[in-house]
């Protein structure tokens, strides 16, 4: 018996699990035997058949040659249909053991002329071919029969009514003969099909053996190798799978480099804030003097402000990269009333610059599917990079316009970006010189990475005033239902 399947924590598999799992052998096995099993009886039964018309001919003959046999002693006459000697008539059907034969001649006026009554009557048709021999099947005393029989006329006297010959024979040599046939037909398959069954078996076992060895290779890998996996001596059915697993370890390699350069970069960053931190304090401890300790004392404050600021941005940047789906859920969401929320919260910093900050409110609801979470952390890196390189004085402006995508837009009469930026700026760490605002280059990477998720688009124009910058970022929108009620009034915007 088979222990069961174990992760490499050494945990029992989810029995659930098991349970979903499919035999590519056995399902190949069941389409292929299925359809054998299914329509073996079909063929035996139409195997049949055709050995029944198949025995038909042979006894048709000799049955219609009787018939004939018979009618050459019959004679047709004006007033009456006779026949000559009856028992020769007996002796010609060639009785056997196995059928019992009858005969049976009528008259014009269908009176029994000789032979046996038991023979059903038969309706001549409106178009009578004389001397032509006809079968049908028939019934006496519940056995059934195969019945030949023809039309006698008067050659002297065409379209009179005419005299019937019949001859009956029961089916038990016809019945026989097709048993033989459907035995001699059948009983091979008997062995042939398990034989084919086993060669089937065997011949998928070789079939799937790529599949075993591919498993072997990808098993005696070591844990770093990501290396693509040779596509050399493998079915070509197999080909489309190792290419889509192989694009998929690329894309994996490359995230793990992402990662890499990311804990490098991130650990320098947290390695200056840290530094200073350090060296403010050594220089608390040796100060006496109270004013000069205060001024210690706030230095470190703002270098632990300015680090928990970097380390909250690399939390948010992470958390981003995480697996969405996995992690947080999408739900359709107002993105004017977020940013409205978000815009009043950020509301009291731009205050204490000295910055006139405004939201203008668009005219209803603007539907977007997304995580308020995360678009709360993208609307709040967009405002605050505003408010840090807006001097005081300056004009920072939010407003969500809608249209055919929703556009939420951040704008600033700020210090601006020149051309050759506005890409670089969304990458990590990266931070525009001379520009004299503190920063780790860490914001608009979030905003960035937040808006793939959502499958936005995020853009840096000039501000249209001549100074400044426009942050747009366009998501796609989500259509209201139709019972959605009317928006409410507007709030007066943000001062």
């Amino acid at each position: 018996m088979k222990s069961p399947t174990r992760g490499r924590s050494g945990a029992p598999a989810d029995s659930a699990r098991q349970g979903e799992l499919n035999s590519l052998f056995g399902e190949i096995l069941d389409w292929m035997l299925a359809p054998l099993l299914f329509v073996w009886p079909i063929s035996i039964a139409i195997t049949y058949h055709i050995a029944s018309s198949i025995s038909d001919v042979p006894y048709d003959r000799a049955l219609a040659e009787n018939v004939r046999a018979i009618s050459r002693l019959v004679r047709v006459g004006e007033d009456k249909v006779g026949i000559r000697a009856p028992n020769p008539a007996r002796a010609l059907l060639h009785p056997d053991e196995k059928d019992t034969v009858y005969y049976q001649v009528l008259g014009k006026r269908g009176e029994l002329v000789a032979g046996d009554r038991d023979i059903p009557w038969v309706e001549p048709p409106a178009d009578v071919h004389p001397d032509v021999v006809h079968f049908r099947d028939a019934d006496i005393y519940g056995e059934d029969v195969r019945v030949a029989w023809l039309y006698l006329a008067d050659r002297a006297r065409p379209g009179e009514r005419l005299a019937v010959v019949q001859v009956a024979e029961t089916r038990k040599k016809r019945t026989d003969l097709s048993n033989d046939i459907v035995a001699g037909v059948i009983l091979p398959q008997f062995a042939i099909i398990p034989l084919a069954v086993i060669l089937v078996y065997m011949g998928l076992g070789r079939g799937i053996a790529p599949l075993n060895r591919l498993a072997e290779r990808i098993q005696r890998r070591l844990p770093g190798d990501l290396s693509p996996v040779s596509t050399r001596r493998l079915p070509e059915e197999m080909v489309p799978v190792i290419d889509a697993f192989n694009d998929m370890m690329a894309r994996l390699e490359e995230n793990l480099h992402g990662q890499q350069r990311f804990i490098a970069n991130a650990a320098h960053q947290m390695r200056t804030p840290l530094t200073g931190l350090k060296m403010q304090a050594d220089l608390a401890i040796d100060e006496t003097d109270p004013e000069h300790l205060r001024d210690a004392v706030r230095r470190i404050a703002l270098g632990a402000d300015r680090a928990a600021h970097l380390i909250n941005q690399l939390l948010s940047l992470a958390r981003a990269e995480a697996s969405y789906e996995k992690v947080h859920g999408f739900e359709t969401l107002d993105l004017d009333a977020l940013l409205r929320e978000v815009a009043g919260d950020m509301a009291q910093r731009a205050l204490a610059r000295r910055i006139d900050f405004g939201f203008e409110p668009a005219p209803g609801p603007v539907l977007i599917d997304g995580s308020p979470v995360l678009l709360r952390e993208l609307i709040k890196n967009l405002v605050d990079n505003a408010i840090k390189y807006t001097p005081p004085g300056g004009k920072v402006t939010t407003r969500v316009c809608a249209g055919h995508e929703a556009v939420l837009e951040v704008e600033d009469s700020g210090i601006g970006i020149a051309e050759a930026d506005r890409e670089l700026v969304f990458e990590r760490f990266y931070r525009v010189l001379g520009s004299g605002a503190e920063g780790s280059g860490l914001g608009l990477a979030i905003v960035r990475e937040i808006a793939e998720l959502h499958r936005a688009r995020v853009a840096l124009k000039p501000n249209p005033s001549g100074q400044g910058t426009v942050a747009e970022v366009s998501f796609p929108r989500v259509s209201p239902p139709a019972a959605l009620p009317p928006p409410a009034g507007s709030a007066p915007p943000l001062a």
